[in-house]
C-alpha cells in the first residue's frame, strides 16, 4: 500500500482512469463480438447497421489514448472486410 502522499494521489488517479479506459475497452469488445455473432449467423444487413457504432468507438478511444491510431484503423478495416465478404 502507497505511504507516500504523491503515491497515494497517483494511485486513486490510476484507479479513475483505469475505470474510465475500461468503458471504452468494454464497449469495443461488445460491438465487435456482436457484428461477430451477426456474421457467423448470416445476418450482413444488422452487421452493416452496426458498423457506424464500430467506426465511432474505435475512433473515440484512439483520439482519448486507449488504443492507437494505427491499431483502431487496423481493427476497422478487418471488422468491415469480414461484413463484407459475409454478404
Amino acid at each position: 500500500m502507497a505511504i507516500i502522499k504523491s503515491a497515494k494521489k497517483a494511485l486513486r488517479q490510476s484507479i479513475k482512469k483505469r475505470a474510465r479506459n475500461l468503458i471504452y475497452i468494454n464497449k469495443i469488445k461488445s460491438l465487435v463480438k456482436e457484428a461477430r455473432l451477426l456474421v457467423a449467423q448470416k445476418k450482413a444487413k444488422e452487421a452493416r447497421d452496426i458498423l457506424p457504432q464500430i467506426y465511432k468507438i474505435f475512433d473515440k478511444a484512439a483520439k482519448v489514448g486507449i488504443i492507437k491510431k494505427n491499431t483502431a484503423s487496423r481493427k476497422k478495416s478487418r471488422i468491415t472486410k469480414l461484413i463484407a465478404k459475409s454478404q
